[in-house]
């Protein structure tokens, strides 16, 4: 067996995990994150990259435009650019009601000082000739960027390293002690670390860990299926994504198609495994020629997902624990963990050192979970077929 002393102690290695690893450690914390895979391998690596800004919940404002400043400091702040561009975000809409729907996002986008143009079917036409006709309006905003998650959460990772921060790789932790102000974190591997504070930013896993902690929130698994085509020739420049929710996709460099299509599909946590349905493929390139009828004979070349955590209200649970000082919680990021992760770190690593962050996270209350919360609409409409999750398998 083997033990470690440390200040803090992360359980779980994505990308909230670095980020929160990496600005604690420039505040001169000593820190471990402790991963039961390998860093970067499910949400935060296998995500569809989306820097989005327009059509955030209202209260998650000033956490995503902080993080969007450090996304736009990125290659200053680890030494990589992992590929970020700031190609702007197209939301699309197909009839009366879609339109009405991004012109609400918009108000609230522009009431945080996004800069949203409004765009009609002529602009349309003439800025991406390429639309199909079946767009009637659109919302464009220029500061949504997009970025590799393939590339970040490693480099992030790195950089955390070389500040000190201790890497364990398949590594699963078992156990937490808490008493006297302190926590004894024990592995499968027979590691023991004793921290001063532990944050859980376990994914779809970190139910378990809130739970022995008198906490709890009805957290579900899912997988966003993903998709990439052959090289084409490169003629889309912003992230494009109709708000139906039928497909979101952006075109990169080398010439390949990056689509989602949803709704998302049933993930296995306790097997590690989520599946992409033969059949969402089929709809997704069938959804992805109705916006670029150029698209229609595409070959995709590759499919794959990860295993996410949402929450019925799709808003994340981010900040201290409720029953254990010393504690804090950030998971079930319903799928907008990769933008809000650099500024999620920040917050964290603010409350840890400093006591508090200016940022508001109220609204991420895990405390929300004591009552009923009301259920999202894109939270009904995705998973309401699905089964019930098994709630040991979290």
């Amino acid at each position: 067996m083997s033990r470690l002393t440390v200040d803090v102690a992360i359980i779980g290695g994505g990308l909230i995990g670095a980020w929160s690893a990496y600005f604690l450690a420039r505040r001169d914390k000593r820190v471990v994150i402790i991963e039961k895979g390998v860093v970067g391998a499910q949400s935060s690596g296998t995500n569809f990259g989306n820097l989005r800004l327009q059509g955030r919940f209202p209260g998650q404002y000033p956490l995503s435009l902080r993080s969007q400043a450090l996304w736009e400091q990125l290659e200053d702040l680890i030494g990589d650019r992992c590929e970020f561009e700031q190609t702007g975000h197209l939301y699309l809409s197909f009839d009366q009601k879609e339109r009405e729907k991004i012109e609400a996002y918009a108000a609230v986008s522009e009431t945080y000082g996004l800069t949203i143009d409004h765009l009609e079917p002529s602009d349309l036409r003439r800025r991406w000739p390429w639309l199909s006709e079946r767009v009637v309006a659109a919302t464009f905003s220029a500061r949504d960027a997009t970025a590799n998650p393939r590339l970040v959460t490693p480099a992030v990772a790195r950089a955390a390293k070389g500040l000190g921060v201790t890497v364990i790789e398949h590594c699963r932790v078992t156990e937490i002690g808490s008493g006297g102000g302190a926590f004894t974190v024990k592995t499968d591997t027979g590691t023991e670390i004793d921290c001063g504070q532990v944050i859980n930013a376990a994914g779809a896993w970190a139910l378990a860990i809130a739970e022995q902690f008198g906490e709890t929130a009805p957290l579900f698994p899912a997988g966003p299926p993903q998709f990439v085509t052959e090289p084409y020739p490169y003629f889309i420049e912003p992230s494009i994504q109709a708000v139906d929710g039928s497909v979101i996709f952006r075109q990169i460099p080398r010439g390949n198609i990056i689509l989602a299509g949803y709704p998302r599909t049933a993930a296995d946590p306790v097997a590690n495994r989520a599946p992409v349905p033969a059949a969402k493929t089929l709809s997704a390139m069938q959804s992805l020629a109705k916006v670029v009828p150029a698209l229609a004979n595409c070959h995709v070349i590759r499919v794959w997902s990860g295993i996410e955590g949402y929450l019925p209200d799709m808003v994340p649970v981010i900040g201290p624990s409720r029953t254990t000082p010393g504690l804090f919680h950030a998971f079930g990021f319903c799928g907008h963990g990769f933008q809000i992760g650099p500024g999620v770190g920040l917050c964290l690593s603010e409350m840890i050192v400093d006591g508090e962050t200016a940022t508001p996270l109220e609204p991420f209350s895990i405390a929300r979970f004591e009552n009923p919360v009301e259920t999202d609409e894109k939270f009904r409409r995705e998973f309401d077929s699905e089964p019930a999750p098994d709630r040991s398998a979290s």
